[in-house]
């Protein structure tokens, strides 16, 4: 009988008590629970408001919002606009910036001997060729050649602009061999790099470029110093490049070497270092839709059997599809040491595998489109038209595949790869 007479009081005394702990987690929860970023910005706002409101009888200032990562450059339209035109689709980048010494090994293997004069009579044979500018709508240049002038005294800039083709300019001095003993290398060349890309401009250059080369196949290699080193090279450059008016081509070239290594690896590799190089240009304030990409395509080593086209194209697509944002406008492979062939027909495969890229998929090619134009000429007055003759069918044929519409049959079917060497040391190497 007595517990009867309990009850009712026992449970009014448990219902002020959990009213009183709901107040106190309440309270105290709000003081430790930590402040989320969108309670933060309205805070921000209402203060900013407050703050307005408080002052309202002064002059506010003007504030102006940019993307952080786009650099404020008053070249900045100009850029887009060039590095839009040289990825049309359809054509690609005649690269002939071989460096002095390079060039004049070139030459020998034909007969002529490095001069200054042959030198330039063998750039003048490329870029007078009759209907280049069909196919080709940038040409890379020494420094020397930028400054030269045909035989009849026009100016070689002049010449490929009349054919619609841009006239860039390398502005890299050259590999230097890093420390560690396992021949890995970076890039020189930003000294005064600034006041060369202002002559360059005045003299002509709508475009530079700059390679980078990331060693893979062996233990070891590539070592976090040389992709951050590259990396960082690269998007100095660029943004120095930009500044300055000239659209960059980054070049991060994972080479293709000797060595058993599969497809998959050079993939993997090259992803990595694609990232970093564009994590790095986002960080350097790198206007993405002013450049141009310059890869590698996915290979595997000089001692693996060759990868077919297709694979070559699935495996490389893939790895551009996770490193490379849409708003690059064009990525122009190399050619590195595959024949004249092989070039074409993996850049073919490349667009049959991804008709409908972001990127224009096309070409920046040096040996292969002139290996067998130089062999045709060999320094023989004789054998002039007969070389523009083939520089224009491989460039053609290159264009074609950079549309997906190369058919064949090509003009120098077969052919080998071949290795080429790493020149360190400085700029004419």
């Amino acid at each position: 009988h007595s517990a009867h007479l309990y009850t009712p009081i026992l449970l009014v005394l448990i219902a002020v008590k959990i009213h009183q702990n709901k107040r106190y987690r309440l309270r105290y929860s709000n003081r430790a629970r930590p402040i989320t970023m969108q309670a933060q910005m309205q805070f921000r706002s209402a203060r900013t408001a407050s703050c307005v409101r408080a002052s309202s009888g002064r002059a506010q200032p003007k504030v102006l919002c940019r993307a952080f990562n786009s650099m404020e450059s008053p070249f900045a339209e100009e850029l887009k606009k060039n590095a839009a035109y040289i990825a049309q689709k359809g054509k690609g980048i005649l690269a002939s910036d071989e460096s002095n010494a390079t060039t004049g090994k070139r030459l020998q293997s034909v007969g002529v001997d490095n001069t200054e004069e042959n030198r330039r009579d063998w750039r003048e044979l490329l870029y007078t060729a009759p209907g280049l500018g069909q196919y080709v709508s940038g040409a890379i240049m020494f420094e020397e050649t930028l400054y030269q002038k045909a035989r009849n005294g026009s100016q070689f800039v002049d010449i490929l602009l009349a054919q619609g083709i841009y006239p860039g300019i390398k502005v890299d001095t050259g590999l230097q061999v890093l420390p560690g003993g396992k021949g890995e290398t970076t890039t020189q060349g930003l000294d005064n790099l600034a006041d060369r890309c202002k002559a360059y401009r005045k003299q002509g250059a709508k475009f530079a470029k700059w390679r980078a080369v990331i060693k893979i196949g062996e233990a070891g290699c590539p070592s976090t110093t040389a992709i951050l080193e590259n990396a960082h090279g690269l998007a100095r450059y660029a943004q120095i490049c930009q500044e300055n008016g000239l659209v960059p081509i980054v070049e991060p070239e994972v080479t293709l070497g000797p060595g058993d290594y599969s497809i998959d690896e050079t993939a993997f590799w090259s992803e990595r270092v694609y990232s970093h190089v564009m994590r790095l240009l986002n960080e350097y304030g790198v206007i993405l839709e002013g450049i141009l990409l310059k890869p590698n395509m996915c290979l595997p080593g000089l001692d693996a059997p060759v990868a077919n086209p297709e694979e070559v194209a699935r495996v490389t697509v893939r790895t551009m599809m996770r490193s490379i944002p849409p708003a690059v406008p064009g990525i122009h492979f190399l050619s590195g040491g595959m024949s004249e062939e092989e070039a074409t027909l993996n850049l073919q495969a490349l667009n049959d595998e991804a008709p409908n890229a972001p990127w224009a998929l096309t070409f920046s090619y040096g040996r292969a489109l002139q290996a067998t134009t130089l062999k045709t000429w060999a320094g023989k007055e004789s054998n002039w038209a007969a070389a523009q003759d083939i520089l224009v069918k491989l460039a053609k044929a290159n264009s074609e595949a950079a549309a997906g519409k190369f058919k064949g049959p090509h003009p120098v079917p077969g052919g080998g790869r071949i290795l080429q060497a790493l020149r360190t040391g400085g700029s004419g190497k």
